[in-house]
């Protein structure tokens, strides 16, 4: 193993996993990025692989298994009590930024010499190298639309059965928690929230045009009429 230590409080080194396991957990942030061969990293039960070039931020306190798949894995690790990780604790990283910065810093840390200011800033370009990667993965969710009108009649053609949000991610090719960002900044309401509204809007569309409650009911998806006119008087204060 080489190490090279820059001032406190962030440690950065490089590390050789072996085909043993080890598991411990720690008080602060661990930010490990593949450099050669395979990590296989377990973090509280969840696992994955970091291949070159993939990283991941453990969160303190977070417990971890690791072995490396076939011979050996090096990997660079950052351990630090900076606060500014906080929004990337238990965030995976693959964007080439990130990749090309570690890769240089474990071709520093592998010198005899290492460059002293390049391994003082290591902290901070590492963690601005992360911010750029997890922004532009937000950005292109957020660059795949939402027809929410289309959804909207999609949802109201099937209160005949309960809906989840993995039925709404799903018709939006999202993942569940894609989908319930983007519901909550888009729409400014959580996924289920967003349901809610949509079946007493039509149900309230239904009751202006005369339609009886126990029809209203059945045709937007409550288990009865009690059910409906409840819901209807929680939302307006009154009976309908």
């Amino acid at each position: 193993m080489t190490a090279a230590i820059v001032p406190a409080p962030a440690a950065l080194s490089l590390r050789d996993y072996g085909p043993s396991r080890g598991s411990h957990a720690h008080d602060h942030f661990q930010v490990l990025v593949a450099l050669q061969g395979v990590l296989a990293l377990e973090v509280e039960g969840r696992g994955r692989r970091l291949a070159a070039g993939q990283g991941f931020v453990v969160a303190p306190g977070d417990r971890h298994d690791f072995e490396a798949e076939a011979d050996a894995s090096r990997c660079l690790v950052l351990d630090t009590r900076d606060a500014a990780w906080t929004r990337h604790a238990g965030q995976a990283a693959q964007g080439p930024q990130a990749a090309a910065l570690a890769h240089y810093l474990g071709l520093c840390l592998a010198q005899r010499e290492a460059p002293a200011l390049a391994l003082a800033q290591a902290p901070l370009l590492l963690c601005e190298a992360w911010r750029g990667h997890a922004v532009a993965h937000q950005s292109a969710l957020r660059g795949r639309p939402i027809d929410w009108a289309a959804l909207s009649a999609w949802a109201a053609a099937h209160w005949h059965r309960p809906l989840a949000v993995e039925d709404l991610a799903a018709r939006a090719c999202l993942s569940p928690s894609q989908f319930a960002q983007r519901c909550r900044d888009e729409r400014g309401l959580s996924p289920l929230a967003w349901l809610r509204a949509l079946r007493l809007a039509e149900a309230r569309r239904l009751r202006a045009q005369g339609l009886a409650v126990a029809e209203t009911a059945r045709r937007t998806g409550y288990r009865s009429p009690s059910a409906l006119t409840a819901a209807l008087r929680r939302e307006a204060g009154s009976a309908p």
